[in-house]
This record gives C-alpha cells, structure tokens and sequence, in this order.
C-alpha cells in the first residue's frame, strides 16, 4: 500500500476560503467542494480568521519609540 500524504495550506490559501465562509454567499460544503477540503475544515478556517480579526488593527501607527540599548553612543562605547 502506499502511504499518503498529508495535504498542507498555505494562509493565503485558508485566508481565501475563510474569507469564502464569511461572505456567507455560498455553503459550507459548496465552497469545501470548490476549493477541495473538508467542510469541517473550511468552518475551522473561518472561526479561526473571526477569532484573530481584532487583533489585525490593535497595533498602533507611527514612530516606533527609541530603544535606549540600540543607542549609537552606547554601541560605539562598546567598540571603544
């Protein structure tokens, strides 16, 4: 017998099908059919995106505060 290999996604891949399922136009099982995974997976996919979408716009904008550790004086001290 041969052995079979697992089938792996890549998260552009599982971000489409998600997307898919959140749209709601389409089934479950039609947009598992149309993109060839198991309907259990692509409900996954989509409470998996849902569960992480807050934290996509929780980051703040703009500078970055200076780390006092990467300072240029300090660094050029170090080397002497």
């Amino acid at each position: 017998m041969s052995e079979r290999k697992r089938k792996s996604f890549t998260s552009q891949y599982k971000t489409k099908v998600a997307l898919e399922a959140i749209r709601g136009v389409k089934t479950l099982n039609e947009i598992a059919q149309e993109f060839g995974v198991h309907p259990t997976q692509v409900g996954e996919w989509k409470r998996e995106l849902i569960a992480q979408a807050p934290g996509i716009f929780e980051t703040k904008r703009g500078p970055k505060p200076d780390d006092p550790a990467a300072s240029p004086e300090r660094l050029y001290s170090e080397i002497g």
